[in-house]
């Protein structure tokens, strides 16, 4: 499965651009910041998520796979799906999610 779009969104990330983005896919939108090594592990939802990396860099897996996501990217998690994040930035991660409605 194709979890990751490249270059989704240009940099810099305008989060106002990624929300309604998302609200018209029927998303919702809300942000995260992290400090440099904070991880969550082994999560599954009952809807689809999206989650974007405005400034820092994040690690995923899903399913098994794993990705780095930069600023810009995309990547969606089907629901049901195991998957972790872990911010692998040297400092502050900055990164917006969504559920599907």
């Amino acid at each position: 499965m194709q979890y990751v779009t490249r270059n989704r969104f240009s940099v810099p990330v305008n989060s106002a651009d990624v929300s309604q983005s998302w609200r018209e896919r029927g998303y919702s939108c809300d942000l995260f910041i992290d400090p440099p090594g904070r991880e969550w592990n082994d999560f599954i939802h009952r809807t689809d998520e999206v989650v974007t990396v405005v400034e820092g860099q994040l690690s995923m897996t899903i399913e098994g796979e794993e990705m780095i996501a930069n600023p810009g990217d995309e990547i969606f998690i089907p629901k049901g799906a195991n998957h972790s994040v872990k911010n692998v930035y040297s400092d502050t991660t900055r990164w917006l999610y969504g559920y599907g409605r």
